[in-house]
């Protein structure tokens, strides 16, 4: 008996290693297929340059033109690349609050944050502040960050109001989207001719504006970011099977809540300062990372940050060849691919319950 329990013991074992393998492998997969991704973006264009003069552009730019280096530095690789850490924000931003919230319907929207930065961009975009030592092109992602930032407070207050729940944060968070949404239509009523096409094109998303200067603090912002999330996957990984089985092994659950918020806020804010808002990453990728390896945060968490960036830097390709020419403001593409997927998850979860 004492030989077949050990040797039961070790198949479970061997089992649950192969599984953290495959996991793992699946991680790692998803970065080449993001890395080939980030390619095809950098070789899709209107100027025609193909993929090799690029890479040879990026390791001996000297044997390119003054144009060709313009066209490389200056656009085509910002442009690809705040695709990828965007996409990354969002998506690691929504597998958090998917968690926190027990809601698979849940993204850094849901919490309003987004539209928050919205209005804080319009207003600067509408009203610019005279200050003069406060250049105009920082007035925008600033106001955004603001506005964002304190939508945060306002939830925070409301976690800690005595019997407000997660049904109750999601419900706030849905009032903060429509009246920061209403205010936005306010002010595009309201602004002239040239502020109103400010306002659209910013609120559609767009990665046209990426600089060095943007992926940079952004960058940051991830790489700030990911080890405290890496840190919590263990507990909320808890927090998923139950919120009293979370306690019992220990865990702080409103602690571990509001640390999550304040990281989904801090991505979503900086990434929707910079672009834009830019829906159903946040909500899809974590979804198509969990189809891929599960529940377990460990590898739910860095999986949905590469499933998000590869969806955006999919979509950024796909906005450069809707139209020959043009450049299509990548928050509609992904709008166009999120919306049939949301309504699919909420039919799976009608069904479901």
């Amino acid at each position: 008996m004492t030989s077949l329990a050990h040797d039961g013991a070790a198949l479970a074992g061997w089992r649950y290693r192969r599984l953290l393998w495959r996991r793992a492998g699946l991680v790692v997969g998803l970065a080449v297929l993001l890395l080939l991704s980030v390619l095809g973006d950098l070789a899709s264009g209107a100027s025609g340059m193909g993929l090799g003069r690029l890479l040879q552009g990026v390791f001996d730019p000297q044997t390119l033109s003054a144009t060709e280096q313009v066209i490389i530095w200056n656009v085509r690789l910002p442009y690809a690349l705040m695709a990828v850490l965007v996409g990354a924000a969002l998506a690691l931003a929504g597998a958090e609050m998917q968690a926190i919230l027990d809601n698979p319907l849940a993204s850094p929207f849901t919490l309003g944050v987004s539209s928050s930065a919205a209005l804080g961009a319009s207003l600067a975009i509408a009203y610019p502040l005279g200050v003069a030592w406060l250049d105009p092109g920082v007035q925008v992602p600033l106001m955004a960050f603001v506005f964002a930032c304190l939508s945060v407070l306002l939830l925070q207050a409301m976690s800690r109001l005595r019997g407000a729940g997660v049904e109750s944060l999601v419900l706030f968070g849905i009032a903060l989207v429509f009246s920061c949404n209403a205010l936005v239509s306010l002010l595009q009523l309201l602004a002239s001719e040239d502020v109103l096409q400010q306002l659209v094109f910013w609120t559609l998303g767009s990665l046209a504006r990426a600089d060095w200067h943007k992926l940079g603090l952004l960058g940051l912002v991830l790489l700030v970011v990911l080890p405290f999330s890496l840190r919590a996957a263990s507990a909320m990984t808890l927090l998923r099977m139950g919120e009293d089985r979370a306690r019992s092994f220990g865990v702080d659950t409103r602690r571990l809540r509001i640390a999550s918020l304040l990281r989904i806020s801090l991505l979503a804010a900086t990434a929707v300062a910079f672009v834009g808002t830019i829906g159903f990453i946040g909500l899809v990728g974590p979804h198509i990372a969990r189809l891929l390896v599960g529940e377990d945060q460990r590898f739910l968490l860095p999986a949905s940050a590469l499933v998000g960036a590869l969806l955006l830097s999919l979509s950024s390709i796909a906005s450069k060849l809707i139209l020959p020419g043009v450049i299509v403001p990548v928050g509609i593409v992904t709008a166009l691919v999120g919306v049939p997927v949301f309504v699919a998850l909420v039919f799976r979860r009608g069904r479901r319950a």
